[in-house]
């Protein structure tokens, strides 16, 4: 599976979901190193039944026109690639850009938001054009897409309730997609010790120190407790996703741990369908 598209279209998201139904992932390839990255896996461990590779223009000196190309000398090696495009409607992306303030991947040749993806619709055009499936994220929120992505693509499939655990900082409000919010600014903050400030949630060294706060068990084992007594009566419920959110002051250190260890936890009840997503980080 090749996911391509334009910078905020969700094709992070759609990559992550591959991720988590056992694909071998590499983001970010070359174009050019299609072939070769096809020779790398026969060669050491024979070619996976799933593979999911994120192309883009990120790769600075790739020619994206020349896919065509190289998935065909791929598909010789046997490895017969569908290729996703992802995109939305401008003022979606830009809105997008505003939410999460990162920097669009063709900002370094001095555009502005709106002339770069201009550009990038423009660079991405041969992608496009070669895709087996063109995916409008526009209307779509992080679970919608998931849910997409599993139903539409992945090999396999369970159409059972898909469960997200999310991070935010509440300086940037809370996603509003969220089914259940935790606040775990109660929680010791490992932004005042210097050595952990720079790190974040799903660090060794920051799990260590929350591990180590007998708060942050008794929080930890009272929501999990909580979780597990309501979450599989929304199984039977017609819904097909549900968002758990941990919020902190900067979305760095406490709700990221927490979301990982629940997301953990919740496989290990298991949950198949378990995915987590950063919102200031990823």
């Amino acid at each position: 599976m090749i996911v391509s598209g334009l910078s905020g279209s969700g094709k992070s998201v759609a990559l992550k979901t591959f991720e988590d139904l056992d694909y071998y992932c590499v983001d970010n390839l070359p174009v050019e190193l299609l072939p070769a990255f096809v020779r790398s896996l026969i060669r050491d461990d024979g070619l996976p039944e799933r593979i999911a590779v994120g192309i883009d223009v990120r790769s600075r000196h790739s020619d994206l026109s020349r896919l065509a190309e190289w998935r065909a000398l791929a598909s010789t090696l046997g490895a017969d690639a569908r290729l996703l495009f992802f995109e939305a409607d401008d003022q979606i992306l830009l809105r997008r850009y505003a939410d999460t303030r990162r920097r669009h991947p063709l900002s370094r040749l001095g555009l502005s938001l709106p002339q770069a993806i201009a550009r990038e619709r423009q660079v991405t055009r041969p992608l496009r054009e070669e895709a087996d499936a063109v995916i409008d994220t526009s209307e779509l929120n992080v679970h919608q897409l998931r849910r997409q992505v599993i139903t539409g693509f992945a090999l396999e499939h369970s159409p059972g309730l898909s469960l997200l655990f999310e991070s935010f900082a509440y300086r940037r409000g809370v996603p509003e997609e969220a089914d259940f919010v935790f606040d775990a600014r109660v929680l010791p903050n490992p932004h005042w010790d210097p050595e952990l400030r720079p790190l974040t949630g799903r660090d060794a060294r920051v799990r260590d120190y929350l591990d180590a706060q007998p708060e942050v068990e008794a929080y930890a084992g009272q929501v999990a407790a909580f979780l597990d007594t309501w979450l599989p009566k929304l199984r039977t419920d017609t819904r097909a996703y549900v968002t758990v959110a941990f919020g902190c002051t900067g979305g760095k250190h406490r709700s990221v741990y927490l979301a990982e260890r629940l997301a953990a936890h919740a496989r290990e009840q298991g949950w198949d369908e378990v995915a987590t997503y950063h919102r200031e980080q990823d």
